[in-house]
């Protein structure tokens, strides 16, 4: 089973950046795609970023693309979105994510994601 621990959120003013890290234990999640979610208060669970085992695939929701970045270093087991101009909508605990595990969200073309983090907060000022 695995483990995913993100962090990194944070306070930002619009137009900030933010760098949220997700580290993996229990499984080598280099075997596995990845992504990242997150929820706002009421709101459903959303689709952000998903990257391939290899790191040469990316997928990107049409509210974050241009501005976040998705990346992945096998060999420390650790995923990363990078978030710049971020702005008030932005503004929700992210989760990081990866296959197995109940409730999974399904993102075409890449499969369920089911093994979740505890979250992040990211709260963007206006």
């Amino acid at each position: 089973q695995v483990q995913l621990v993100e962090s990194g959120g944070g306070l930002v003013q619009a137009g900030g950046s933010l760098t949220l890290s997700c580290a993996a234990s229990g499984r080598f999640v280099s075997n596995y795609a990845m992504a990242w979610f997150r929820q706002a208060p009421g709101k459903e669970r959303e689709f952000v970023a998903a990257i391939r085992t290899n790191g040469l695939s990316t997928y990107y929701a049409d509210s974050v693309k241009g501005r976040f970045t998705i990346s992945r270093d096998n060999a420390k087991n650790t995923v990363y979105l990078q978030m710049n101009s971020l702005k008030p909508e932005d503004t929700a605990v992210y989760y990081c994510a990866t296959r197995g595990g109940p409730a999974p969200r399904t993102v075409p073309g890449w499969g369920d994601f089911g093994s979740w983090g505890q979250g992040t907060q990211v709260t963007v000022s206006s």
